[in-house]
């Protein structure tokens, strides 16, 4: 019997609503599933809950085709695609995975999957959560077998602020934990991908998403060591990092406050969890670039000791530019602290969104770039968002300002 839906996806966030959109766009009749009932609501108004170029434009084109509902709860499909968050929980003892979000998400379909069901794991994790989402939907049906089910892990490979372009464009890789269920997650795929569809085993698909996010992560923070010893030794990091990359093999990336997001700020601990003696260069690079915010505090710190009350304009609260995602930022826990230590005479500017997140309502204030810039002491640049960059130069005349990004250089 054929299933009402060609695909559920489980986590309507932001993989897995572009995801789901563009499937649906290509014809697939699309179910999109969260458990927040505010964004099922307002994707099935054909309107986003999140901020990303053109996806307002998909998501709207998706729905009125009639080929994308969401719900709070998932039902029967052909192919089920899990694109749920995999934190990890942090402590000075131990690093460790937190999959409680797959687990619900695999338990939430185990009495509408059916045998020959193709079952994909989107979310960045682990090595060997494919395995244990097996596991646990088999758990829920006693009568069922591992053959019944068709197991894969396909990673995304999209950036913030590009997503659209790159779901369609960028190479993929298709891991199943058998052949038949790499075959079949890639021939999905051919729906909308344009580019190569690499198969394997679902392990190697997992590692090979950690090991890109890891590599980025050891490279950043070579970036932000070699801006710590530039502070320390009074020498400006920008020139020194566009002198070196004159090399022909040298190519340093720029540093930062530190390093955000849902990716490199996490994955490269999944792989140290699970080989701790092994991986002490990822987790060396990832304390790096973790110990960043607190320099960069130290740098306000050190500033602001020299006015009796001084005003602090911090501009950015994302992750990376031109986006609106807080996740894991470090701009974000830099801003907290301030707003800690400074109150009220700190003003935070982020152009992407319209009010302070929860942790700074009623300690900071939210403001313009421009009028927060000519009431302050002290600015900040902790994102380097397009507004930032096309500010006039002129206004920071008289205040300290401290660019973490190589903006106004």
């Amino acid at each position: 019997m054929t299933s009402n839906y060609d695909i559920c996806v489980i986590g309507l966030g932001y993989i897995g609503l572009p995801t789901a959109s563009i499937f649906a766009t290509k014809g697939k009749k699309v179910l999109g599933v969260d458990v927040v009932e505010r964004v099922v609501e307002t994707i099935n108004d054909g309107r986003i809950h999140i901020e990303e170029p053109d996806l307002d434009i998909l998501v709207r084109a998706a729905v009125q085709s009639g080929n994308l509902q969401a719900a709070t709860k998932p039902a029967e499909a052909d192919t089920f695609i899990i694109a749920v968050p995999t934190p990890f929980h942090h402590d000075q003892e131990s690093v460790r995975p937190d999959l409680s979000f797959v687990k619900s998400a695999v338990k939430s379909i185990a009495n509408v999957v059916k045998p020959g069901n193709l079952i994909i794991l989107e979310s960045t994790s682990p090595v060997g959560t494919t395995e244990k989402m097996r596991d646990w939907l088999l758990e829920e049906l006693p009568n069922n077998v591992a053959d019944d089910f068709h197991f894969a892990h396909c990673p995304e490979r999209i950036l913030p602020g590009q997503m659209l372009k790159e779901l369609v464009t960028n190479d993929r890789i298709a891991g199943g934990l058998t052949p038949e269920a790499a075959e079949r997650a890639c021939r999905l795929y051919e729906t909308f991908c344009t580019a190569e569809i690499f198969l394997t085993d679902a392990r190697t698909a997992e590692l090979a998403k950690l090991t890109e996010n890891s590599y980025r992560d050891v490279n950043i923070a070579f970036a932000n060591e070699m801006s710590m010893i530039c502070d320390q030794l009074d020498i400006d990091v920008w020139e020194l990092i566009k002198l070196a990359n004159r090399h022909p093999r040298v190519n340093i990336l720029n540093p930062g406050p530190g390093v955000g997001g849902h990716c490199i700020a996490v994955d490269p601990w999944f792989i140290v969890s699970a080989c701790p003696d092994r991986a002490r260069l990822i987790e060396t690079a990832r304390r790096v670039n973790d110990s960043k915010p607190a320099h960069v505090l130290g740098q306000i710190r050190e500033r602001a000791a020299r006015f009796r009350k001084p005003i602090i304009a911090c501009l950015g609260l994302a992750f990376k530019a031109d986006v609106d995602d807080l996740r894991e930022s470090p701009a974000m826990s830099i801003a907290e602290r301030l707003a800690e230590e400074y109150g009220d005479d700190l003003i935070v500017c982020e152009p992407h969104i319209r009010e302070l997140p929860k942790s700074l309502a009623g300690k900071a204030t939210l403001g313009l770039a421009e009028d927060a810039i000519q009431k302050a002491d002290i600015v900040v640049l902790l994102v380097d968002h397009r507004p930032f960059k096309r500010l006039s130069r002129r206004i920071l005349d008289q205040r300290v300002v401290i660019d973490t990004r190589g903006c106004w250089k």
